[in-house]
């Protein structure tokens, strides 16, 4: 598995749809997952810029992982985000269920992201919902990544505030 980690806007879907694309593999994003399943209150409250929790989370990608062949090789885009995510990610790793061959951080700005989001025009990238995930982002999920990389799963760097294509130019590289 590939796992593509980031803050919001910094570019995880776009990268994630052409790496699947070019290399021919299936790209499974949590995001998406959500936006297609949620539903009530819980849709609302998404919308609104809120995450959902972790054992919802978990249960997610525990379901999206019984609809693949984890022994093959597949792009994950938008998990884990919190450290009992990335935990329940290791301990499946541990047990042989899955194999994180690496994680692609794509690196951005709040600067960066928030224009990219804004122009993106969701009903949930609002500003203040944008610098509560760059903030959360930042407490949260850039210290699971440096834990991944301490516990030996190899972590790429990506400089993500460049365009599009040059991102996918250095993701190609590294996979090459």
């Amino acid at each position: 598995m590939i796992i593509i980690m980031g803050v919001a806007g910094a570019g995880k879907s776009v990268q994630g749809r052409w790496i699947a694309d070019e290399i021919g593999l299936p790209w499974l994003s949590t995001g998406e997952f959500l936006r297609m399943l949620v539903t009530g209150q819980r849709r609302h409250e998404m919308l609104a810029g809120k995450l959902l929790n972790d054992s919802e989370m978990i249960e997610l990608a525990d379901k999206i992982f019984h609809m693949i062949n984890t022994k093959e090789q597949f792009i994950l885009d938008g998990f884990p985000r919190t450290k009992a995510q990335s935990d329940w990610l290791m301990a499946q790793h541990t047990a042989g269920l899955i194999k994180i061959n690496r994680v692609l951080h794509i690196e951005a700005g709040k600067d960066v992201v928030t224009e990219r989001l804004v122009k993106r025009g969701r009903q949930d990238d609002t500003e203040e919902s944008i610098q509560a995930r760059f903030k959360e982002y930042k407490a949260i999920t850039l210290p699971i990544i440096k834990e991944m990389e301490e516990k030996g799963v190899r972590v790429d760097h990506v400089k993500g505030e460049q365009t599009p294509e040059e991102v996918h130019q250095e993701i190609a590289a590294l996979l090459g």
